[in-house]
C-alpha cells in the first residue's frame, strides 16, 4: 500500500514552525501510531527543538487533534467547492462531491488512515470537535441525497442510509489505493461517482 500523500496536508499557517510541526506529526502518527510517536521525534522531523514544539502544542493529544482538524477542514472545503460549482440537479452535485472526496483520499491518503486509526485517542472537547467536523462532511452528502429523493431523481428506497454508505465506500479507498495501480486518479474518481449514482438508483451519465 502506498500511504504517502503527494502534497503536504498543512500549508504555511503564518505561525512560524506550526505547519512543519503538523506535517511532521502526521508522518510520525502514520508511521508509528499515536502511542509509538514521540514529541521528540516529531520535533526532529519538523526541524525544530522539543521546547519550541511545546510552545505550539502542550501535549501529543492536542497535536493529533489539530492534525485531524486540518484534515477535516481540507476535505470539507473541497466538497463545498465541488458542490457549489456543480449543476443544480442532485445527480451532478453528487457526482462532483464524490469525485472531490476521492481526490482528497488520493491526495491525503496518510491523513485518511491516521484519521481512521488514531481518533480513538482523542477524548472530551477534542473528540467532540472532530465528530462535529465529520458530521458536517456527512451533511453535505445527506443534503444532496435529500434533494434527489425529494425530486424523484434518486429512486432508492434507502435514502436515509445512502450518504453514510457512500462515505464509507469512498473513505475505504485509503486502505488499498496505490499510486501505481490500475486506475488513474481521475478514473478512480469517476468509477466511484458512478457507484454512488447506481446506489442511489439515479440516471447514469453516458
Amino acid at each position: 500500500m502506498n500511504a504517502r500523500s503527494p502534497a503536504a496536508l498543512v500549508a504555511d499557517t503564518g505561525r512560524g514552525n506550526e505547519a512543519a510541526i503538523l506535517n511532521a506529526a502526521l508522518a510520525a502518527f502514520g508511521a508509528q501510531g499515536f502511542n509509538g510517536a514521540s514529541m521528540r521525534e516529531i520535533a526532529k522531523g519538523a526541524g525544530t527543538s522539543l521546547s519550541n514544539l511545546y510552545n505550539y502544542f502542550p501535549s501529543k493529544s492536542h497535536l493529533l487533534a489539530e492534525v485531524l482538524r486540518h484534515a477535516n477542514d481540507e476535505l470539507h472545503a473541497r466538497l463545498t467547492r465541488a458542490v457549489r460549482d456543480a449543476g443544480d440537479d442532485a445527480s451532478s452535485r453528487m457526482r462532483e462531491a464524490v469525485r472531490a472526496y476521492v481526490g482528497y483520499v488520493v491526495d491525503q491518503q496518510l491523513a485518511m488512515l491516521v484519521s481512521t486509526a488514531e481518533v480513538r485517542y482523542l477524548q472530551g472537547p477534542e473528540r467532540e470537535r472532530l465528530v462535529a467536523g465529520r458530521d458536517a462532511t456527512e451533511a453535505v452528502f445527506a443534503a444532496i441525497v435529500e434533494q434527489g429523493a425529494g425530486s424523484g431523481e434518486f429512486r432508492t428506497p434507502y435514502a436515509a442510509d445512502a450518504a453514510r454508505a457512500i462515505l464509507s465506500t469512498v473513505s475505504a479507498i485509503a486502505l488499498w489505493y496505490r499510486a501505481d495501480g490500475r486506475l488513474s486518479r481521475g478514473q478512480l474518481a469517476e468509477q466511484h461517482a458512478r457507484y454512488a449514482l447506481a446506489l442511489l438508483e439515479a440516471p447514469l451519465p453516458h
